[in-house]
């Protein structure tokens, strides 16, 4: 009896048995499970404000994701062609990231170069270095996205951030270019930099051929701030305040530390380090302002 129960049970075991030796459907062909991205899977990374471009394809649209911000850093490490040591501002890179966190945006990173950006010691103050292991912001400094795998149209703003290098690669590069001023004129939304990030904006045109900056407020670093007798000076490729100006912007900038920011429409920008949380707030009131009403598409200037 005991023989013929284990017969009557051996199908119904090879049959475990087999069931058991099926792959994951995660990894069965056309079935993708979630990305893991140190540790978090990319709904986790997304939720804590940033899913590396290594892991996230960000050319395609995303028409329904209508609250990110992106951030343009520079990937230079050094002043021009020298060797002298370059590096983006981190305190105005977590300053701005709070506030657009707080507000409920999402934020990605783009540079040049993509991947690691510099970050230099001295750029640093004591009150960020603990922000240095918030793995919610360095995970996107250590992996920024390259400009080919930007889609604009996910994006309510630009923020270009400031540092000594942010006046190298950024300016002249004709993709981060055009993404501004599909997120500017096509989405209808905010182009923002503070400091030397104001770099970015010189070289941007509307689709008319004018530039963005003319016959609008403009702030930044501007160059008597700078110590024009030490040698990183000589290694600029053009100076904010002169070149705005001759692009038709009309710039101002405040003696002193002290915070200091223009807006200008849907351009907003800061004079300096302390003007990171302005900016990205004026950023804010703008898009909030937006949302009260229909969106706008096709704006051409404002």
């Amino acid at each position: 009896m005991l023989l013929s129960r284990l017969f009557r049970s051996l199908p119904l075991l090879l049959l475990s048995a087999c069931l058991g030796c099926v792959p994951d459907a995660r990894a069965a062909p056309g079935i993708v499970g979630p990305v893991v991205v140190d540790g978090l899977s990319d709904a986790a990374a997304q939720r804590a404000g940033v899913l590396p471009a290594a892991h996230a394809d960000l050319r395609h649209p995303a028409h329904s994701d209508q609250g990110r911000i992106l951030f343009v850093l520079a990937s230079s490490k050094v002043h021009g062609s020298s060797t002298l040591p370059a590096s983006i501002s981190f305190g105005e890179v977590v300053h701005a990231w709070d506030t657009f966190h707080a507000a409920g945006y999402a934020v990605d990173f783009v540079s040049p170069d993509g991947g690691e950006v510099p970050i230099l010691d001295r750029y640093v103050g004591k009150d960020m270095e603990p922000r240095r292991k918030d793995e919610r912001i360095m995970r996107g400094l250590r992996h920024t996205a390259r400009p080919a795998q930007i889609d604009p149209s996910r994006y309510r703003a630009v923020y270009y951030v400031g540092g000594s290098n942010a006046i190298y690669g950024v300016p002249e590069h004709p993709v981060l270019q055009r993404i501004a001023m599909h997120v500017y004129e096509r989405n209808g939304g905010v182009v923002s930099a503070v400091c030397h990030g104001t770099a970015g904006l010189v070289n941007l045109k509307l689709a008319d051929g004018q530039p963005l900056v003319a016959g609008k407020r403009i702030t930044g670093y501007p160059e008597e701030h700078e110590r024009q007798d030490e040698p990183y000076f000589k290694q600029f490729p053009f100076l904010i305040r002169k070149t705005v100006e001759s692009r038709g912007g009309l710039f101002h900038a405040l003696d002193g530390d002290q915070a200091y920011i223009e807006v200008d429409g849907r351009v907003v920008t800061g004079q300096n380090y302390a003007s990171a949380k302005q900016v990205a707030q004026a950023v804010v009131d703008i898009l909030r302002r937006q949302a009260a009403r229909p969106p706008v598409r096709g704006a051409k200037k404002a």
